[in-house]
């Protein structure tokens, strides 16, 4: 099993770059299905749950291949499906699987889906997935593990309200409501620059969605949807933890090729904390940090909120800083097993419920530790940049979900980092 080693104490300098986003590509990916002829998808990343996703569509029948030797232009097509059957073979691996449940029985009026997997941070149910489409009249039965969904006279606009915010939820039912007949609106919908960028490739298709970025999307139903050109937006995420690690090191470094507003509730709350944040040309970011962290509370929320994918990133961050920090999350209710490995490292943290309580430390020391999920394991990896001694992070395919040779990038810009077999 691969490990990440990192000796840590190095500040980073430099310039680093954000690859496309994994939760823009991955629903992206699955709207091929909704259209005829071959679509061209740019600025891909090449990480795990995309070989998932590309696996999956061709095990449904889609013919994906790679445009570029580096696997960032893929070219799919999807006018013979052979099959609407989601294995749970390959949705086990990844929760994002699911959302080839609304455009397959948008198009071909059937799908049979396993309930899916992924990070274990908490219960994820598709109760609202479900719901939704229930209402565009899709007939929905569970068995042995499966969503079976049928709409043999097509799917019909309605109006859909999501009692709780959806990320997934919102995309699946645009994905579908942009096949059904007469018009749809979805209220309480997600806002994320995801569901933004789904709804842009979208309508490039041929598809008519107005209000993505609000809380109300209003889908035009149309008979057919064709294929397209589109780039993929880069992943803030990622660039939110390259800008971490740049605070928690102390460095002085520059993450471009990205989309700085996707992360200001991030880089408004790393401001509070002493660390300077600045404008580096378009597209980019610089961080430094001086030696001495402000603890600052956060809270998570959807966007534009402080991201739940940045809260584990963040507490790293926290552990180090003076005073004391109130993490609170209120989007999964076990997204702290990160918690007990920093704790490992010296950490002085406390969870009561959904509240972790951080002290800061003057330092932290490498250790052994385990990544619990993807976003734990990014945080582990940004104590690690600066533990005194040796930190290896084990269970690393749980990054590769995420991250785009993210050892190789940190040691670009200055990391002592290397990946072990």
């Amino acid at each position: 099993m691969q490990k990440i080693v990192i000796e840590g104490g190095a500040r980073l300098k430099g310039e680093v770059r954000v690859s496309g986003a994994k939760n823009a590509a991955l629903p992206i990916l699955a709207s091929a299905i909704l259209g005829t002829g071959t679509s061209t998808y740019r600025n891909v990343p090449k990480l795990a749950d995309l070989g998932t996703m590309s696996k999956l569509l061709t095990l449904l029948g889609a013919k994906v291949e790679s445009v570029d030797r580096e696997g960032h232009v893929l070219r799919v097509s999807t006018d013979a499906l052979t099959t609407h059957h989601a294995p749970y073979e390959l949705v086990k691996t990844m929760r994002a699987s699911v959302l080839v449940l609304g455009p397959l029985v948008a198009r071909y009026g059937q799908a049979r889906v396993s309930l899916p997997g992924g990070c274990a941070i908490g219960a994820r149910p598709i109760n609202l997935h479900v719901a939704a489409l229930e209402q565009l009249g899709a007939e929905i039965q569970h068995s042995h593990g499966y969503v079976e969904a049928r709409a043999p006279q097509g799917l019909k606009g309605a109006q859909v309200h999501f009692e709780r915010i959806t990320v997934t939820g919102t995309e699946d039912v645009l994905m579908a409501a942009v096949l059904a007949q007469g018009e749809t609106v979805i209220s309480n919908a997600a806002r994320e620059p995801e569901v933004q960028d789904l709804a842009l490739l979208l309508n490039k298709m041929g598809a008519s969605v107005e209000g993505a970025g609000t809380s109300t999307i209003r889908v035009r139903g149309v008979s057919s949807l064709h294929g397209t050109e589109h780039a993929i937006i880069p992943d803030r995420i990622e660039a939110g933890t390259f800008l971490i690690a740049a605070a928690i090191t102390r460095g002085n470094l520059v993450v471009s090729g990205f989309i700085p507003e996707h992360v200001e509730a991030l880089a408004s709350k790393m401001r509070q904390a002493g660390v300077d944040v600045t404008a580096a040309g378009h597209g980019a970011l610089r961080v430094q940090a001086s030696l001495k962290l402000r603890a600052t509370d956060i809270t998570t929320e959807e966007y534009p909120g402080f991201a739940t994918d940045l809260q584990a990133q963040y507490m790293a961050l926290m552990t180090l800083a003076e005073g004391i920090s109130f993490v609170s999350e209120t989007i999964f209710e076990n997204r702290f097993m990160h918690t007990q490995e920093l704790a490992r490292m010296g950490a002085n943290i406390r969870v009561e419920g959904r509240q972790a309580i951080v002290a800061g430390v003057a330092e932290l020391t490498g250790a052994q530790v385990i990544a619990s999920d993807l976003r734990a394991s990014a945080s582990l990896v940004l104590a690690g940049l600066v533990a005194r001694g040796e930190t290896v992070v084990d269970r690393v395919y749980h990054i590769d979900r995420g991250y785009e040779r993210i050892e190789e990038k940190l040691a670009r810009v200055g990391a002592r980092i290397e990946r072990i077999i």
